[in-house]
């Protein structure tokens, strides 16, 4: 015997069964197996309690959506049929984001509907708008409970659908920042130049970059983007092209960093702000550089002074007009140029028991004091190491990225002098 009267749900196993569906969410290998594999399992698991047995999957194409599969007991219909995005039922649903129907709404079109072998039926749009999941709905069943359990599915779908598409950027954004950072360390002019960068995330707003302008001249970036993750290495690409679009017209260095804030400035990405070093490193060991509002770099020399690199201007971005100056040093034999981003020096740690500190410079300018004789790339070695032993191996919570120039002494003896910082004037 039939009935129209709705049946008693049991609430506890319904809430159980659309836990565990959430659970098995997670195993699926990319959205589309997603959306098919929840069809499924929601006829498997929800026949009995809620009558939900067949249905259709659509993937919109433009201002339509084609008919992808069907599933369950529904009536076969060939893949590739398909709906305008107008159709009344479609509109009601993007709108309310699931939606039931009777088959004597006056929305639906019989014919259309006949041919898909529907009477009544429960819809969910998941991905924003990209699938529709439409489902059979046998006479008697509990609508209220239809819709609960199929919204909290359809929250769930979405937040995996949004995990693997977050997954795919971060995938792509790390090709890109792997395809820009430097693949190997240059050979110019007898300088040892090495360079490393510890993104805190899978990606990070770091960068360091050498650019070849000429035989006798070698460009030296290093950059700091606010923020983390993608976003920040979004905006790194920016600087990668902006740098290298100035140079090849032959801008001076004043103008290239002047034209990237603009492009900055310009940029609709979250992060905005940029704090950068770029200078040209000459076989004579003149570098000329602007530094747009970054942690000075450093010379320390033969013997032992040091030279904070501070003369440029504001970080890029929140200026469009914003102008800059050069600033000169010297690198002579044995002379080391240590370029770094505030993840080293703000490093907050507690050392040894006491109260937490930064690493701050002082630290930073110890250790390559203490390995200057070494090579470019163990100096930079030498200080993660003593990062990483300050911080006791407490998780980063900055990108870090250093580079080291080194000019190789001559074979004179240098002499080593007490710590002492030289400013700009």
């Amino acid at each position: 015997m039939t009935t129209n009267e709705p049946r008693i749900v049991d609430y506890n196993r319904l809430i159980k069964n659309v836990e565990h569906l959430v659970e098995a969410i997670e195993d699926a290998d990319d959205v589309a197996a997603t959306v098919r594999m929840v069809a499924d399992a929601v006829v498997s698991q929800f026949r009995d309690q809620l009558g939900l047995y067949g249905g259709r999957i659509y993937r919109r194409e433009g201002d339509e959506f084609v008919l992808q599969g069907t599933f369950g007991e529904a009536k076969e219909v060939p893949e590739g049929l398909r709906v305008s995005a107008d159709y009344g039922p479609i509109r009601e649903l993007i709108e309310r984001r699931t939606l039931y129907m009777n088959e004597d709404d006056p929305l639906l079109d019989r014919d259309l509907e006949a041919e898909l072998g529907v009477q009544q039926f429960v819809a969910l749009e998941v991905g924003d708008q990209e699938y529709i999941l439409s489902f059979n709905v046998a006479p008697g069943h509990d609508k209220s409970s239809i819709l609960f359990s199929l919204g909290i599915l359809r929250h769930s779908i979405n937040q995996k659908i949004r995990q693997e598409r977050m997954a795919d950027a971060l995938r792509e954004a790390r090709r890109i920042q792997a395809s820009i950072l430097p693949r190997s360390n240059p050979k110019f002019a007898g300088f040892d130049i090495f360079g490393q960068s510890l993104p805190m995330e899978a990606v990070g707003g770091d960068h360091f970059d050498f650019i070849s302008i000429t035989d006798k001249v070698m460009g030296l970036a290093i950059a700091d983007v606010s923020g983390h993750g993608l976003p920040a290495a979004l905006q790194v690409r920016d600087i990668y092209m902006g740098l290298r679009m100035g140079l090849s017209r032959d801008f001076k260095i004043v103008r290239t960093v002047e034209r990237l804030n603009e492009i900055i400035n310009m940029s609709t990405l979250t992060s905005r702000f940029v704090s950068m070093v770029y200078g040209e490193l000459e076989i004579s060991g003149n570098f000329v550089y602007v530094n747009c509002g970054h942690p000075a770099p450093f010379r320390l020399a033969a013997d032992g002074t040091e030279k904070l690199l501070e003369r440029g201007g504001i970080v890029l971005g929140p200026v469009p007009d914003a102008t800059y100056e050069r600033g000169f040093v010297k690198i002579r034999p044995g002379d080391l140029l240590v370029l770094y981003t505030d993840g080293i020096i703000e490093a907050t740690c507690s050392e040894a028991g006491g109260p937490a500190e930064e690493f701050g410079l002082e630290r930073l300018v110890e250790v390559a004091k203490k390995h200057q004789h070494a090579s470019a790339k163990e100096v930079v070695q030498a200080i993660f190491d003593r990062l990483e032993a300050f911080c006791d191996g407490a998780p980063a919570e900055d990108d870090r990225t250093l580079v080291v120039v080194k000019r190789p002494p001559d074979d004179q003896e240098q002499v080593s002098q007490p710590s002492q910082f030289q400013r700009e004037p």
